[in-house]
């Protein structure tokens, strides 16, 4: 297998105030919207975050490497336990990204060069390390990191062999954190 895709779900919220992975947008939950966008893209897509609290939406889960340590637990915790060459890292509040972009995320990485650790996207408005492709080989790197407490994801994805995938469009990038980005835009 060389994709797979992981779905962070592992996060505090705090900015929101509850759990927004199982917010409703539509007809499903955020984490649903996302991970179904992951599945096509992916093959298969595997939730990042408590099992205890997320097994229910049937897709297979994965605890975070270390609690509390913010996406990069999760990320470190998706390249240990991943068989998959590349691998989409992918923040579960981001209900507007589609498959054909995540498709076009592995694309870029699988055509670029071998020694190419993770495929960023990059736009007008910055980097999203929390929806990027990274190869199992950054898995020391990220590691390392964990160790280090060194948890900036914009510095770590700076600090690895890191493609920068232009894109021209940042909406399907953002992220919901507030009750008023929510209600807003749901």
């Amino acid at each position: 297998m060389r994709r797979a895709a992981y779905v962070l779900v592992g996060g505090r919220s705090s900015r929101m105030g509850f759990d927004k992975a199982l917010l409703r947008w539509g007809s499903a939950t955020l984490v649903e919207r996302v991970a179904s966008a992951a599945r096509a893209a992916a093959g298969s897509v595997t939730l990042v975050g408590a099992p205890e609290r997320y097994a229910h939406l049937g897709y297979p889960t994965l605890a975070d490497a270390e609690a509390n340590r913010g996406p990069l637990g999760g990320i470190v915790a998706a390249l240990a336990a991943t068989s998959a060459d590349w691998n989409l890292i992918l923040a579960c509040d981001m209900p507007n990204v589609s498959a054909e972009l995540l498709k076009g995320l592995f694309t870029a990485a699988e055509a670029g060069c071998a020694e190419v650790d993770c495929v960023a996207p990059v736009h007008e408005a910055g980097t999203e390390p929390l929806c990027a492709v990274y190869h199992r080989r950054a898995l020391p790197a990220l590691r390392a990191a964990l160790d280090a407490n060194q948890l900036k994801m914009q510095a770590i994805v700076r600090s690895l062999h890191t493609r920068f995938w232009r894109t021209g469009d940042s909406s399907p990038f953002r992220n919901l954190n507030t009750p008023e980005e929510w209600l807003g835009h749901g």
